[in-house]
């Protein structure tokens, strides 16, 4: 019994620690069903008197939050392809391929993940102006092709595999593409999900470079929708929780979804980088 104690008092912290983090996502939650102003009330009830989709009727009927939603949805999923394409391929060079200033050009790209992304945003801001690709999805989906933080994750995972597999493949006659195609990524999946999670979410969830980039509102994203929702509705509790849950709800589902391949990947990469 007393050997058991110390893991029933940790385990007892963490399930109080997990209660005290999901109560503002159950919050949300529950608020969304309320009758408007039924959250207003003192003392706030917990969960709603008489549940209701009032507060979601009006966010896609009147606010056509739909079109937001498929915006956030489309930019999100071309991101991650983008991503996956670009990164992975220039991680398994840097990694496995050898050409000139390999270890200098990768060392320099290390020193761009010191740097402030708010730093850049101005210079970019400006190339993209110069190309037309403000106030249009290019602007979002240019930039997120490829990152420093992606090419170096998979770069680590890819340095794992063994260079007699790709040797033998080179003198039976297989070229780079096919020996990426068919050896290489097989064995980066477990990279690839977890790389294509970081993607979705960080698309998904950005706020401040859709701001800066689209002003057309019929091109904003959720998280900028909502933001844009709450300077007229900023007292409308349960149409403003109810647009947290639409824009939460996607990104969770799909962590929870892929969590296992997610922290597989992490730790591979960790281990055998």
């Amino acid at each position: 019994m007393k050997r058991a104690l110390p893991g029933l008092a940790v385990n007892g912290l963490l399930c109080l620690g997990a209660a005290f983090s999901l109560l503002p996502l159950f919050w949300m939650l529950s608020v969304s069903f309320m009758r408007p102003g039924e959250a207003d009330s003192f003392p706030p009830p917990l969960l709603p008197h008489a549940p209701s989709l009032a507060a979601y009727r009006t966010l896609f009927a009147e606010q056509g939050m739909g079109r937001y939603f498929v915006n956030s949805l489309f930019l999100a999923s071309a991101a991650t392809v983008l991503s996956l394409g670009f990164n992975v391929m220039a991680g398994y060079a840097f990694a496995k391929l050898r050409f000139a200033g390999r270890e200098r050009l990768f060392q320099l790209l290390l020193l761009a993940l010191v740097i402030p992304g708010q730093v850049a945003m101005i210079p970019l801001f400006l190339m993209l102006k110069d190309i037309g690709l403000v106030n249009n999805f290019g602007g979002i989906l240019v930039p997120a092709a490829a990152s420093v933080f992606g090419i170096f994750l998979v770069r680590q995972y890819a340095q794992s595999i063994p260079d007699e597999i790709l040797e033998a493949a080179r003198v039976d006659g297989a070229g780079e593409f096919r020996i990426f195609a068919s050896i290489v990524a097989p064995i980066l999946q477990p990279i690839m999900v977890t790389l294509a999670t970081f993607t979705f979410m960080g698309a998904w969830n950005d706020f401040m470079w859709p701001l800066i980039v689209l002003s057309d509102e019929r091109l904003y994203t959720l998280p900028v929708a909502l933001a844009s929702l709450s300077r007229e509705h900023v007292q409308d509790a349960e149409l403003m929780m109810a647009g947290a849950v639409v824009t939460v709800l996607p990104v969770l589902a799909l962590f929870i979804v892929l969590q296992r391949y997610y922290i597989r990947g992490l730790l591979a990469g960790s281990v055998k980088g």
